[in-house]
């Protein structure tokens, strides 16, 4: 079986419909009360009596997912069901064991730059390659603030103003507090949540210690680090390790918390088009999230393997995106939301080179600028727009 993960609004439903329709698969949605119900009452009987089919938003029943391996193992034919969640099953209890070997899980996640400009290079692929894309259609001053406030989901890129698109950022951020974190995690006091979810808000793309933050909100370190999780689940964010040359070093230091779409972001921050023309302290960092879901999405679709890490040492040099392949190498970007490039900011990309010698293989300098130029060995500064180029 195939599952197909992502959150809310990306789209899924939307191709696994046509799916449905084209390979004749029967279509059943867990939003429908009544599926909803058989599923959690009688989940062989419903998977009983299922040939080929499509099951929408699986997370809202789990308990489905015991009754289709057992029908997937009396019947081992490749493409009979076709799963949809909006939360990462992977993570839910039971669920990861019993699904080993015989599912195939894929993202999609809100549309990338690429795909709302209809192109299909790859920009990490690209760039392991020795390549930086040509720009695409260029992304300068209000341009490029346009598209960083308004994100990849579909239904907020559709919206024509900033008001009507954050008016339903804000809807989507309540209803998955209040319809589907009960699925996932079970938590009956809802109330801290959206407090929490805007106080990380404040921290996204820096390091995050849980019990600080949680303290803010009345949470106990334990608690803000499980509601951490839930939000990872939901997508909405995710946790980045360090770059170490030792493993281990990875996993003891601090993440550092990235949301996955800066629409999202935005409407957090309560920060507006307005406000970044007249000062860009704010727009920093949630360019920086931009630029981490843009390359998070090709990651999804590269033909190579990758992981997305930050690089931050003692000396608090840091790089903001660190991109390491299977074999790890690695390509580095360092994030400027300003049109001109100081030595300084060159700085972090300089270091991580000399420490990784042979395994770095390209540090680009993304910013907002229409040239792309060399700036000493292996280390370029490039448009934005060169993610979504060609």
């Amino acid at each position: 079986m195939v599952l197909l993960a992502g959150p809310r609004q990306a789209g899924k439903t939307t191709l696994v419909r046509q799916i449905a329709e084209q390979e004749g698969l029967r279509y059943l949605t867990l939003d429908d009360a009544l599926t909803l119900l058989s599923a959690r009452e009688d989940p062989v009987g419903m998977i009983r009596g299922l040939d080929r089919a499509v099951i929408d938003e699986i997370q809202r029943a789990p308990q489905l997912l015991l009754a289709i391996k057992k029908s997937v193992d009396e019947d081992r034919r490749p493409g009979r069901f076709l799963l949809t969640g909006s939360a990462n099953l992977m993570t839910l209890p039971t669920v990861a064991d019993s699904l080993a070997g015989r599912m195939e899980t894929l993202s999609l996640l809100p549309l990338s730059q690429s795909e709302i400009e209809s192109r299909s290079a790859n920009w990490v692929d690209k760039a392991f390659a020795g390549r930086i894309l040509d720009p695409g259609r260029p992304a300068l001053g209000d341009d490029l603030i346009e598209r960083v406030l308004r994100g990849g989901y579909p239904e907020a890129i559709a919206r024509a103003s900033a008001r009507r698109r954050m008016t339903w950022a804000r809807q989507y951020i309540d209803a998955i507090i209040q319809r589907d974190v009960g699925d996932v995690a079970g938590i009956e006091k809802l109330d801290h949540l959206p407090r929490f979810l805007r106080a990380l808000a404040q921290t996204a793309g820096q390091m995050c210690n849980y019990t600080q933050l949680g303290g803010q909100v009345g949470l106990d370190g334990k608690t803000a680090s499980r509601y951490v999780g839930v939000f990872e689940q939901m997508y909405l964010l995710e946790r980045i390790d360090v770059w170490a040359r030792n493993r281990l070093n990875r996993v003891v230091k601090t993440p550092k918390l990235q949301f996955v779409d800066s629409g999202l972001l935005a409407t957090l921050l309560d920060l507006t088009a307005e406000e970044v023309r007249q000062d860009r302290t704010r727009f920093g960092k949630v360019l920086e999230t931009f630029v981490f879901g843009e390359l998070l999405k090709h990651t999804t679709t590269a033909d190579g393997d990758y992981r997305l890490l930050y690089y931050r040492d003692a000396d608090k040099v840091e790089v903001d995106i660190v991109i390491e392949n299977a074999a790890g190498n690695l390509v580095c970007v360092e994030v400027k939301a300003a049109a001109t490039v100081k030595e300084g900011d060159l700085r972090g990309l300089k270091k991580l080179a000399g420490i990784a010698g042979d395994r770095f293989r390209m540090g680009v300098l993304l910013y907002d600028g229409s040239e792309t130029m060399p700036l000493g060995e292996r280390i370029w500064a490039a448009p934005l727009s060169t993610l979504w180029g060609k």
